[in-house]
């Protein structure tokens, strides 16, 4: 198959599509092997680039997607309906913050690390699909694993956990509460 082609191929699956496709997926649908799929889309994306066309593909782990390029957002914006969007709370950003550094781990391990009960918390980034279930851990009662999702990195611009900021000067540091000796994550700004 020509290379030609195989971009034409992968955009119209990745236009399509609406949401993420994974490589291996790409790679099955079309019938060829990943890596010559990965440079196609690679391809793909320097032209789309190049061009400063209206729309990019964005890379979310070992998945594509089609998205409307941010310069060009506002427009498309007024194409839609628009949606009044609630910021996240300072307590749903902490618990945010703590399932995307630890993922996977449960709600309880949260709370031990926060200090405090975060079951609403958990509750509306379910909702607004920024985690999700991630399976069970294998201990009596068998607590839920949490962990982000692919609406995760779109909504914080970023390709993969591994895009996210290193936590410099975290460190242990002893606390009292209620007669006990514990510990509590700090970091050091």
């Amino acid at each position: 198959m020509e290379m030609t082609e195989l971009e034409l191929i992968i955009e119209a699956i990745l236009f399509a599509s609406g949401d993420s496709v994974s490589l291996s997926k790409l790679a099955d649908i079309i019938e060829c092997d990943a890596e010559t799929v990965k440079n196609a889309v690679d391809t793909l994306t320097e032209k789309y680039n190049y061009y400063t066309r209206g729309f990019q593909i964005l890379k979310l782990e070992d998945s594509y997607q089609m998205a409307t390029r941010n310069d060009y957002a506002e427009y498309v914006q007024r194409l839609t309906e628009p949606r009044v969007r609630r910021p996240l709370s300072v307590s749903a950003m902490e618990v945010l913050a703590v399932i995307s550094y630890k993922q996977p781990v449960t709600r309880q391990q949260i709370e031990q690390i926060r200090g405090v009960n975060c079951d609403y918390a958990v509750t509306r980034l379910l909702e607004k699909g920024l985690i999700e279930e991630k399976g069970r851990l294998d201990v009596p009662g068998r607590p839920v694993l949490f962990g982000t999702t692919e609406e995760f990195l779109r909504c914080f611009g970023i390709s993969s956990l591994k895009d996210l900021p290193e936590l410099e000067g975290l460190q242990l540091e002893p606390f009292r509460d209620k007669g006990t000796i514990a510990y509590q994550q700090t970091l050091d700004v």
